[in-house]
């Protein structure tokens, strides 16, 4: 028989304390935090973010915290197929792995997919 594995979603804007519950619940259940917080993604955004500490960071293993440079095109879809391949590789070793952002989209991405949209042609996103 195979154990129900469980993505438990916590969803707010900046400030409310998302970080240190999810922190707390995580320790408690010996389980990662995957980031669904479209702005902590980026190394060089350390304002106006609420990035988790250094502290924090070293309590319970995070994924997607400062993992990608402003300079590097990132988006929601890609995000959507990152997440969704990491979480299959952190459901393999634990039964229950929380997702923690306030970036709806990509909370959405996760939970319910995101249509396929086509790459943007590089001159043209020049061009813009």
């Amino acid at each position: 028989m195979q154990e129900e594995k469980t993505l438990v979603v916590l969803l707010g804007p900046t400030g409310v304390g998302k970080t240190e519950l999810s922190l707390r619940l995580a320790e408690k259940l010996k389980s990662p935090i995957v980031s669904a917080d479209s702005r902590q993604f980026y190394r060089e955004l350390k304002i106006g973010t609420a990035t988790p500490t250094d502290v924090q960071l070293k309590r319970v293993a995070h994924y997607f915290i400062a993992n990608k440079s402003i300079t590097e095109t990132y988006s929601c879809g890609q995000y959507e197929i990152d997440a969704l391949n990491l979480l299959s590789q952190l459901f393999l070793k634990n039964d229950v792995v929380f997702l923690v952002g306030g970036s709806m989209l990509y909370v959405d991405a996760v939970c319910k997919g995101i249509d396929d949209l086509p790459t943007i042609d590089p001159f043209v996103r020049e061009e813009m």
